[in-house]
């Protein structure tokens, strides 16, 4: 019998499927959008999203999907998306009960994913909400401006609930109860990640009792289901890809865990793919339990694209490489949000990632994570509590000590057992010019005669031999380069002494090349 540790892979659906034809979208047309990705590939499981704020089945208590402004769009994009769910229901079909359906078809569970706090109004504020013409905002939210987090948050979260309110939490646990007891799903996932503005600033540790509170009430609402149908409802939490930020926005996974409140724990970003989520700390926290462990990928890192390689196969190789160590550090598989496809785009990984067999002798990328943050434009503030201890990038500055930034770079490929191509270690450098003095190491060892490789951003006929950033490329000896941890330490011995801003290193990667 299926089961949450045999999934391999979880793939979350937002529910764009509804979106990609003209209305009137026929059923059978939404169905093969919907699947066309997951058949014969590695995916176990669907979470589908069942909506934000208001539901798309009828209610007698909850507001239905458009209703707040009369089937009036504000854009083409949210007319089609919105207008071919509502057309379904107004020919009595049920575009809910036919994902489940189809999905057991093929073999797979398929749950009901829940935000529990989206918000893609688009950095709207308080003053702004009796105006907002947004087909996800609801009567309810425009009647209690009080009851939203407003300036005690991000500014492009002000729209978010303030999950202390107790209305908030009730209506929250409504739409959940209907969601749940409607239909014939296997489980549901809260998705507390999509976005993680719950509480006032710097109130979330202190408060984290209140999202355990409606943690311990929705396991009660999954086990009445599963007592009911006699088989098992499963309930997944989507959480912070770390024990601290989990801790910063007031996810008390410890607790949960020990009460036994989940079956399916989802470590990951909030705002694009954590490639370092602490799959072993997780892993330990769940030791003696029953657990499922699915660390998350998002549609990609956050930040610019700096490496030679097209954006695509960084995508795919970077991908394989933070796979393969999740599954080295105890993971039972892949949850992927946000990896929109059709039947082709994103079969390879998909076919690939649930299962540590099939990524050996993958091209890889390894990297050392990134803090990234946005603070201006769109979505500033979202990655706030994403990557807190990426190391990357960082200033070079001399040290009484000749000491310098120091890293840990985790290979999860044996490449005794299975020898690559070749094997590289790189390290780009902004502002780096003919004259400045840098030492390399690996495992302190120094590496010598790096091949230097200026860049420019992806030209390959580019009209100038040089520019402000280069690669330092060094070719490593896969033989003596086993699997495990390696430590990595650059160090500035002089600054080239006509410049006058610093040296920043901005990325460190192990490229792996089979072929």
């Amino acid at each position: 019998m299926l089961s949450p540790t045999a999934y391999n892979v979880i793939y979350n659906w937002d529910g764009a499927p509804h979106g990609y034809s003209p209305i009137d979208q026929s059923m059978q047309t939404f169905l093969d959008k919907t699947y066309a990705p997951l058949e014969d590939t590695q995916v176990g499981a669907l979470f589908w999203c069942i909506g934000e704020h208001a539901v798309r089945w009828p209610s007698e208590k909850m507001e239905l999907l458009a209703d707040v402004n009369n089937r009036r769009y504000e854009n083409a994009a949210a007319f089609t998306h919105s207008e071919n769910i509502r057309r379904m229901l107004d020919r009595g079909e049920d575009p809910q009960q036919a994902v489940i359906d189809r999905g057991h078809q093929l073999g797979l569970h398929v749950y009901a994913s829940q935000r529990m706090n989206d918000n893609h109004f688009d950095g709207a504020q308080l003053a702004d909400l009796q105006t907002l013409h947004h087909t996800e905002l609801t009567q309810l939210r425009k009647d209690h401006p009080e009851w939203l987090l407003g300036p005690d948050t991000e500014e492009w979260f002000a729209l978010s609930w303030n999950m202390a309110v107790p209305e908030v939490r009730e209506n929250r646990l409504q739409h959940l109860r209907e969601i749940c007891q409607n239909y014939t799903w296997d489980g549901v996932e809260l998705d507390w990640q999509r976005h993680p503005f719950h509480f006032p600033d710097d109130q979330a540790y202190r408060l984290r009792y209140v999202l355990t509170d409606f943690m311990r009430a929705a396991r009660e609402l999954t086990r009445e289901i599963s007592q009911q149908r006699g088989t098992p409802f499963y309930l997944a939490a989507r959480v912070a890809g770390s024990i601290e930020g989990c801790q910063r926005i007031g996810y008390d996974v410890e607790t949960w865990i020990k009460e036994d409140l989940i079956d399916v724990l989802i470590p990951a970003g909030a705002a694009g793919t954590d490639p370092a989520i602490e799959v072993n700390a997780f892993r330990s926290l769940i030791a003696d339990r029953t657990i499922a462990l699915y660390p998350g990928f998002d549609g990609g890192v956050p930040g610019p694209a700096t490496g030679p390689e097209d954006e695509a196969t960084r995508h795919n190789m970077r991908t394989k490489a933070t796979a393969l160590q999740y599954h080295q550090q105890g993971a039972t598989g892949i949850y992927a949000f946000n990896w929109h496809a059709d039947r082709d785009s994103k079969r390879e990984l998909l076919s690939q990632v649930g299962k540590r067999e099939t990524l050996q002798k993958q091209n890889k990328l390894y990297s050392i994570t990134h803090r990234f943050r946005q603070e201006t434009g769109s979505w500033r503030g979202a990655y706030k509590h994403d990557r807190l201890r990426g190391a990357l990038p960082v200033a070079l500055y001399p040290t009484f000590k000749i000491t310098g930034p120091h890293f840990t770079l985790d290979l999860a490929d044996d490449l005794q057992e299975f020898p690559p191509k070749d094997l590289t270690l790189r390290f780009r450098l902004q502002d780096w010019v003919d004259g400045d003095q840098v030492r390399f190491l690996l495992n302190d060892e120094s590496l010598i005669d790096p091949t230097i490789n200026y860049c420019h951003n992806g030209d390959p006929n580019p009209i100038s031999d040089v520019s402000n950033a280069a690669w330092h490329n060094f070719n490593i000896d896969p033989a003596k380069t086993p699997p495990g941890s390696h430590r990595i330490e650059v160090i500035l011995l002089n600054r080239h002494p006509q410049l006058a801003c610093d040296l920043v290193l901005t990325d460190i990667e192990l490229v792996v090349n089979y072929c």
